[in-house]
């Protein structure tokens, strides 16, 4: 009898297991409907898939699967506009570094930054052209010096060969006068290798006689 009772204690057990799983299978695809409609990949992971899946965990007090959205990773490359203007005070005659600044040690992106601003030139107004834009890219060692000479991705499409030698020699000379820089332990460990990319627009008011 013993016996008996538990072959139907199973019996029940297993059936309403049964019955139980048939109603969440049921009724996972219209909780999901809007989650299938993404590739294989993205699907929600569960015990029972058979194909790719993607993790859908977002928090202990989210319910039915989700997708964490994350933010897209930063960028390697560093990157910096300097602007000239009649108004700017940073520009000064070329061969005039600037010492305080050269000799005082950078431990963040903006002071590096406001550093090679502060080193910038641009070309006598007789020389210049209003509109032109140059962009370099380079990297730094750790310890302040260009791994290489600066390479040129950009310039004005329209500027001739003189004009863009001309620009080319004042980005050139402000490297020169900023280097080496002073970069702390920790940032020189953070920029070393980095790629920076500097993009020169001269907006300066220029005679028409006098531009190129």
């Amino acid at each position: 009898m013993r016996l008996r009772r538990n072959a139907i204690a199973v019996a029940v057990g297993a059936l309403y297991l049964a019955v139980c799983l048939a109603a969440l299978v049921a009724a996972t695809p219209a909780r999901a409907q809007p989650l299938n409609k993404l590739p294989p990949a993205r699907a929600p992971c569960s015990v029972l898939s058979g194909h790719p899946c993607h993790p859908s965990f977002c928090g202990v007090f989210h319910s039915g699967p989700c997708f964490p959205q994350y933010l897209p990773p930063l960028g390697e490359e560093l990157r910096l506009t300097i602007v000239s203007t009649d108004d700017d005070p940073t520009g000064r005659p070329a061969g005039e570094p600037d010492q305080d600044r050269n000799d005082r040690e950078l431990d963040t992106i903006r002071e590096m930054f406001a550093a090679l601003r502060g080193c910038w030139a641009p070309p006598p107004r007789e020389e210049a052209r209003h509109g032109m834009e140059y962009t370099i890219r380079f990297a730094f060692k750790r310890d302040g010096e260009l791994i290489a000479p600066p390479r040129r991705t950009y310039s004005s499409h329209d500027a001739p060969v003189e004009l863009r030698l001309i620009y080319r020699d004042a980005i050139d000379a402000a490297l020169k006068r900023c280097t080496p820089l002073h970069f702390s332990a920790g940032m020189a460990g953070a920029v070393a290798g980095r790629p920076i990319a500097i993009r020169f627009v001269d907006n300066r008011t220029i005679e028409s006689n006098s531009g190129k």
